[in-house]
């Protein structure tokens, strides 16, 4: 390995970047310091506080803490110049985040930006060596650096990149093929991916691998991570009683293993129970009504690989789903109609349809040029926001079913618009389109016709049943329900108004973006009507709620910059804008660091900031923007008034929670969730 195409060779670890026996801190934030600036100070990176945000970045997607009391924290990073390793043997031991307690093993892989494919056999040579329980015990045993640096280098490769087999890349598919004198009589094929596609992808691989050899079962696993995949072979999929999805990201080619009976979970399951999921998939493989891959599916999000939860945290995926791929439409829609408002008035959403039909550009309507565009932009902002509930139900369906699911998902959307039973007869007419989609797919058709299923006979079949069910039995009472909700929004005044703003910061700012969060936010812009005052209310109250954690976390690693790691004072300077442009995920990774004093004094600001603006009567007809639609809104000053005590209420709060309130651990899970769907832009 060599730090550039011809410059010198370099090894990837050596003393200077090894610590034995030596306390590096309470925390992981300390640790990984500590570790970056050894591999600054060697020169191995140019930046010591990017690397280790970068590295804490990662840790706040999912914690690296291995079960043995090993810690694996690992990045790219453009600040890093050679593929590196840095190694901790720690007294004491320090939370990583691992299942069964903290780690004294600490390893910081760091790869350069784009590094190539020899960088990354190196490092994951390692990662997969620490399954290994022998290999884990030497590195505890070890007397001094050198029997550190000789066991590294031990495991990983010793071809040089330039002479490396053309199948180094295939590397670990061939490695877990069995021998061809050793047949078995059950087969199954595995794919494992991780974000970064450095560590936890190759250990999950190497934990299946050990564990089918102890089950006498033949595995093949196809790796998605960062040193390139070799496909199993058709021929190898056919054969396979089962296949196994240990990913966190979506899976490459899902598609080739329809009708396969799939076990699901995270890559870190891989790692940790190994053996549970190659029993669970020799059960699903004998069992008729086991979970199977849908056909005609490609699985390019990563909802799929959350197979093995519950039904009510599926549900929440479900719902979570439909609400993100609606969000744009809201965006996009909301947005237009506002600056429609801002040329024509508010008198143009009676008369904009008739303008853009009966006049043009050298046609102008009265009022000239400014009307015009004003009828435009409120009109292409209406049809986008025309497609609310049926992108939030065919998206729902389609998180049920996939592909299949979204033409019956978009009818549901459109009967529920209909028949006037909007954002709740999306809901319920998803969720009723997805599983019929499912339903139908799973009818036994001869292989002639199986190609018709997923572009005929699903959603025709589909879209039928749930047509019919929306129309004949369900259409009437959930219009009633949504007319009831919109009279009972519309008669709250003074105190039962302040009591809903109240409750709608408490929820903007719970779990910053996750399904309470998404839940207040859809609630705001499925009622959003310029005709109806309380929508106009609440859809300020929610927008206020939510740019309130950001910007308190902003104000407070501001004025007390000793409380946060310089990661998170890095986060603090972005959060600024993000809270301005009600981006309440901007406060993601503060909570996530420390849910149990952030989230508190976080949901104490927005219910102030959600009661100041009911009782104020402010309103606002812009669903998304922040400070940026200050066109859209009314009493502006007491907009700015209730955002700005919320904010410092929710900073005060913070920091005297961080200087007075010690808690056991800061690191644990918290109800902050972001989801595996594509993230909306908004709060």
């Amino acid at each position: 390995m060599s730090d550039s195409a011809s410059g010198p060779t370099r090894r990837i670890i050596d003393a200077d970047l090894i610590a034995l026996d030596t306390d590096l801190g309470a925390d992981k934030d300390s640790v990984i310091t500590a570790l970056a600036g050894r591999l600054t100070a060697a020169g191995r990176a140019t930046d010591r506080d990017a690397l280790a945000a970068a590295v804490l970045n990662r840790e706040a997607k999912s914690a690296t803490g291995l079960p043995g009391g090993i810690a694996i924290p690992h990045c790219r990073h453009a600040a890093i110049t050679t593929a590196s390793l840095g190694f901790a043997r720690l007294s004491p031991k320090v939370d990583f985040g691992a299942p069964d307690g903290p780690a004294d093993l600490v390893f910081l892989i760091a790869a350069p930006e784009g590094a190539g494919a020899d960088h990354m056999r190196l490092l994951t040579a390692l990662a997969r060596a620490l399954v290994r329980p022998d290999f884990v015990a030497a590195l505890r045993a070890a007397r001094d650096s050198d029997e550190i640096i000789a066991l590294v280098e031990g495991v990983l490769p010793t071809a040089p990149a330039d002479t490396a087999p053309a199948t180094a890349p295939e590397q670990v598919a061939e490695d877990t093929k069995p021998a061809a004198s050793e047949p078995s009589e059950r087969s199954v094929v595995a794919i494992t991916a991780c974000p970064t596609g450095i560590a936890h992808t190759y250990m999950a691989a190497d934990a299946l691998t050990a564990a089918a050899e102890r089950a006498g079962v033949t595995l093949q696993v196809e790796t998605q991570g960062s040193s390139g995949s070799t496909p199993i072979p058709p021929s190898v999929i056919a054969a396979a009683d089962a296949v196994i999805f240990a990913t966190d990201v979506g899976v490459k080619g899902r598609e080739r293993f329809a009708g396969k009976p799939v076990i699901a979970s995270g890559v870190k399951r891989a790692i940790n129970e190994p053996d549970a999921m190659i029993t669970e998939a020799l059960h699903a493989a004998a069992d008729p009504k086991a979970a199977r891959v849908e056909a005609g599916t490609a699985d390019t999000t990563g909802e799929s690989t959350a197979a093995d939860v519950g039904w009510g945290t599926r549900l929440r995926q479900i719902l979570l789903t439909g609400v993100s791929y609606m969000i744009p439409f809201v965006a996009a829609g909301g947005l237009l109609i506002a600056l429609g408002f801002l040329l024509g008035g508010y008198d143009i959403s009676d008369s904009a349809a008739l303008i853009v039909v009966d006049n043009s550009l050298t046609n102008l309507p009265d009022g000239g040029l400014t009307i015009y565009l004003g009828a435009v932009l409120y009109q292409i902002g209406s049809l986008a926001f025309s497609f609310l509930v049926p992108a939030l139900a065919g998206y729902i369906a389609y998180a049920i079913a996939d592909r299949p699911g979204l033409a019956p998902g978009f009818t549901a959307g459109a009967v529920a618009v209909f028949v006037g039973a909007g954002f709740i007869g999306g809901l319920v007419g998803g969720i009723i389109a997805g599983f019929a989609a499912l339903w139908v797919g799973r009818i036994p058709l001869p292989a002639w016709a199986r190609g018709l299923m997923p572009v005929v006979i699903i959603p025709l079949l589909a879209s039928l049943i749930v047509g019919a069910a929306m129309f004949l039995v369900l259409g009437r009472p959930l219009a009633a329900i949504t007319t009831g909700l919109t009279d009972w929004l519309n008669g709250l005044s003074g105190g039962s108004a302040v009591a809903l703003g109240v409750i709608l910061g408490l929820m903007m700012c719970f779990d910053l973006g996750g399904p309470v969060n998404k839940a207040a936010y859809a609630f705001a812009v499925a009622g959003l009507d310029v005709s109806n005052h309380a929508s106009l209310q609440i859809m300020a109250a929610v927008m206020a709620a939510g740019m309130v954690p950001p910007l308190a976390m902003a104000l407070s690693s501001l004025v007390r910059p000793r409380l946060y790691s310089a990661a998170e004072r890095e986060n603090g300077k972005a959060a600024w804008l993000l809270g301005a442009s009600f981006i309440s995920e901007g406060a993601i990774p503060f909570a996530a660091a420390d849910p149990f004093r952030v989230i508190p004094s976080m949901m104490v600001g927005g219910a102030v900031t959600g009661g100041i603006i009911m009782a104020t009567d402010v309103t606002l007809s812009a669903p998304h923007g922040g400070i940026f639609v200050i066109f859209a809104m009314d009493r502006v000053l007491w907009f700015f008034i209730a955002l700005a005590v919320g904010t410092v209420i929710a900073a005060l709060c913070v920091t005297l929670a961080k200087e007075f309130i010690r808690t056991d651990s800061t690191r644990t899970s918290a109800p902050v969730v972001t989801g595996s769907q594509p993230a909306p832009a908004r709060s």
